[in-house]
């Protein structure tokens, strides 16, 4: 069965229920008036940027229209024009516009230039994955295929990648699916998160010291370069590295060699570089607090992880895997209207909120805290799985949240002190089951060891785990 989505302009094959094979629309921007009036270009993507400098898919000769200047984005509601912050504006029928759906033959404004938006008949296929997993990643969407055959073929490459996405999206499992499944698997996998860092610490952290370069460095320091050359250097977060920083780390991804503080000398690094980030580095450009060359070198490839809530079909088998990954989840399931009601969630915290919500249930079922939270249904008369069910007496929401209900207490502190206690609960004992070893730790648990750093961290318990 075909299924023609004008709306988003996808068309999906479906065999047995099953996403056999997808098509997009092509569109075709054209320039109707501005300095390059008559430019006509046929763009098959499903991100279409506009703005003056190189790169971009539509690029403007007008003075008034900056580097990174508006996009045109396909979701599951269709072609949705959005300014990035840019300096004269994007407007659409004399109104400045920050975002807006676009209907086909709909003109806008960018400086002097007046565009026109037009999806056309023609498409083009869609490389989806046989596969539904990549890593320790799973999906059978569409999007996920789709993201999953991009990745199985920048995995054998060496090129630099940057990952975009919404917190939760699973960012960092894609960077260690990307070093795992590359050539340079036997080499460090080693990770910097830009956000957690001190800005004084940083520059050491990413380049190394020598012995003596400021106080406190009796010995020399090797950086994150040097002790990942042979292999990957995952860089977190890296909207949040500081200005003053950038053009140093500009230097390394071009050079391929650093020089550690207080040094003298320059060293050769063999590596890979992959960087991930919550904010639109576009609209971070143009607000002068991240630079564009720096921008351009890390987006050599670019890999767009899909929220949840745009992929809802994941949903029952995320749960699925994430119960079989809980400890005591084996042995629990959910209802039929508990997996509906979490199709309806739009999910802003994503796969972790979704993980998060699993594993509540999976704990309040072993020990029901009242008719505001998961309960377990009777006990069967056998051996055999139990089933977790929202309350009778529960409102949907607080079902979903599966917390009870104290209106005595802010509602953000009350969630977070929730969490936060299963949190602690969940990584002690996860990591009291694996003996500290973190890695085996993050297997397990169906995350990556960076999330378990910054749990411990978060949750200020002293670590004295392993890799």
């Amino acid at each position: 069965m075909a299924v023609d989505d004008l709306r988003s302009g996808t068309w999906v094959t479906f065999i047995g229920g099953r996403a056999a094979s997808a098509r997009l629309r092509r569109c075709r921007v054209e320039v109707v008036a501005g300095p390059d009036a008559g430019l006509v270009r046929d763009i098959e993507a499903s991100v279409i940027r506009i703005g003056a400098r190189r790169g971009n898919d539509v690029q403007l000769s007008d003075s008034k229209v900056s580097g990174l200047h508006c996009e045109i984005r396909l979701d599951e509601r269709g072609y949705r024009l959005r300014d990035l912050d840019s300096t004269n504006g994007t407007y659409v029928s004399a109104l400045r516009i920050n975002d807006v759906y676009l209907q086909p033959g709909a003109q806008f404004s960018c400086g002097a230039s007046k565009l026109r938006f037009e999806p056309l008949g023609e498409s083009v296929e869609i490389e989806l994955s046989t596969q539904d997993r990549f890593g320790s990643m799973i999906g059978r969407s569409v999007r996920m295929r789709e993201m999953f055959a991009r990745l199985e073929k920048l995995a054998a490459s060496d090129v630099t990648v940057l990952v975009t996405g919404e917190t939760g999206v699973g960012k960092e499992l894609v960077a260690e699916a990307l070093h795992d499944y590359s050539p340079r698997v036997n080499g460090p996998f080693v990770v910097i998160d830009c956000g957690s860092i001190p800005p004084h610490l940083i520059e050491t952290e990413l380049f190394g010291a020598e012995r003596g370069a400021f106080t406190g460095a009796g010995a020399s320091y090797p950086g994150a370069f040097e002790r990942a050359s042979g292999g990957t250097v995952f860089l977190d977060e890296i909207g949040e590295l500081p200005l003053a920083m950038q053009p140093k780390l500009l230097r390394v991804l071009e050079s391929k060699d650093v020089r550690r503080v207080g040094g003298s000398t320059s060293i050769e690094v063999d590596i890979r570089v992959i960087a991930a980030t919550n904010r639109d580095l576009g609209v971070e450009v143009n607000r002068g607090r991240f630079r564009e060359d720096l921008f351009y070198r890390l987006a050599v490839a670019r890999v767009q992880v899909p929220a949840l809530r745009d992929r809802r079909d994941d949903i029952p088998l995320l749960i699925e895997h994430m119960l079989a990954n809980t400890p005591g989840g084996a042995e629990t399931q959910l209802a039929t209207e508990t997996i509906d009601l979490m199709l309806k969630h739009d999910w802003p915290g994503n796969v972790r909120e979704l993980r998060n919500v699993i594993e509540r249930a999976v704990l309040l079922a072993e020990a029901p805290q009242g008719p505001d939270s998961f309960q377990r249904s009777p006990a069967p008369s056998a051996p055999g799985p139990v089933t977790v069910t929202p309350s009778t007496t529960a409102t949907a929401a607080e079902a979903m949240m599966s917390v009870p209900v104290d209106v005595s207490v802010a509602f953000k502190i009350a969630k977070q002190d929730v969490i936060n206690e299963f949190e602690r609960r969940y990584v002690l004992k996860l990591l009291a089951q694996f003996d500290g070893n973190i890695s085996a730790a993050a297997r397990a648990a169906g995350i990556d060891r960076m999330s378990i750093h910054k749990m411990l961290h978060r949750l200020g318990i002293a670590s004295t785990s392993r890799e």
